[in-house]
């Protein structure tokens, strides 16, 4: 069982920087003990002053695209080029054996890893929507707090977890790649809606004359989307991690919509709509594990569930009969 400090403890050490007590109040986020729960909260509260000062980043893209490539190139980018202190969240598809990480980020970003400018935690995707985990809300938080001014989120890249990640981020990246074939227009179309921009990965060797060719479909493919409320246009490129070619293009891109944002005030509401998103989640999530944590219910649904799976009693019945319970 990990260490537990006082909420003062890990405040002042996430505010000193300290990354091993930033781990340690990362992993107390994450625990579902009803123990770690207030504290985790008191923490959260008592940071929240430091928040907030960071560009938030999302990435995303379907497998195969590179994504930890990636991010180890532009993260080394941002660090050497932007001066940037730069934390990622990667979340990793969990085994549904064990409930272990399957690809463990940190082993496959080894030259990012060992830079004493970034902070990079996997963490299993577990049972929540789309892969995202329950809290990475807080770990961004914490991260900012701890005085990171880049904060990269990504995603498992499975469809789900788009729609969560684009609720947590300032700015949300689509990786493509050149030539993937029509079977992933289904995932494209839904995703390329809420890209802020779109960067063609592996824009290198024989496939880079494909990867331009694939640039300006995209382009026109986003001339047929609504303008985006932010009233920014996606822009697409294309960059090769291996090459380090592009990547000053994306952060340009990037600033780019900062500097829009800020200046129309978009980027300030929607920080505030997220909050409230965030808000509305977690009492979603509180109000189903106190269902679930009921004794009555833990009774008597194991009975109901099999009368609804033979056939006896309609779902929505047996629900609104379990409701009643609580």
């Amino acid at each position: 069982m990990a260490k537990r400090f006082s909420a003062d403890k890990y405040v002042e050490g996430i505010l000193a920087g300290d990354r091993v007590m930033l781990s340690r109040a990362i992993t107390l986020v994450e625990s579902r003990l009803a123990s770690d729960l207030d504290l985790a909260q008191d923490v959260i509260n008592q940071v929240l002053p430091h928040a907030g000062k960071s560009v938030r980043i999302g990435i995303t893209g379907v497998p195969g695209v590179g994504k930890s490539t990636f991010i180890e190139s532009f993260g080394n980018y941002l660090i050497q080029e932007q001066g940037k202190k730069l934390a990622v969240l990667a979340i990793d598809p969990t085994s549904q054996r064990t409930g272990g990480s399957i690809l463990g980020d940190k082993t496959r970003m080894e030259s990012l890893s060992v830079n004493p400018q970034a902070f990079i935690r996997p963490s299993p995707a577990g049972k929540s929507l789309g892969g995202v985990t329950r809290s990475t809300r807080e770990s961004i938080i914490l991260c900012e707090a701890a005085g990171f001014d880049a904060i990269i989120v990504e995603t498992v890249g499975v469809g789900q977890s788009e729609t969560a990640v684009h609720a947590m981020v300032d700015f949300f990246l689509l990786l493509m790649l050149a030539g993937a074939g029509d079977e992933l227009q289904g995932i494209k179309r839904g995703i390329m809606e809420m890209a802020d921009a779109i960067a063609i990965t592996k824009a290198d060797g024989e496939n880079a004359m494909k990867a331009k060719a694939a640039r300006a479909e995209y382009k026109n493919a986003l001339h047929l989307y609504p303008m985006a409320a932010s009233g920014w246009l996606p822009k697409v490129s294309v960059c090769s991690a291996v090459e380090q070619t592009g990547l000053d293009t994306i952060w340009q891109t990037i600033a780019a919509y900062l500097e829009l944002t800020h200046q129309s005030g978009f980027f300030e509401k929607k920080r505030h709509s997220q909050n409230l998103q965030w808000m509305y989640e977690a009492i979603r999530q509180g109000l189903e594990d106190s269902f679930y944590a009921h004794q009555q219910v833990k009774d008597q649904l194991p009975g109901i569930a099999d009368e609804v799976k033979e056939g006896k009693k309609s779902a929505f019945a047996a629900a609104t009969e379990l409701l009643k319970l609580v």
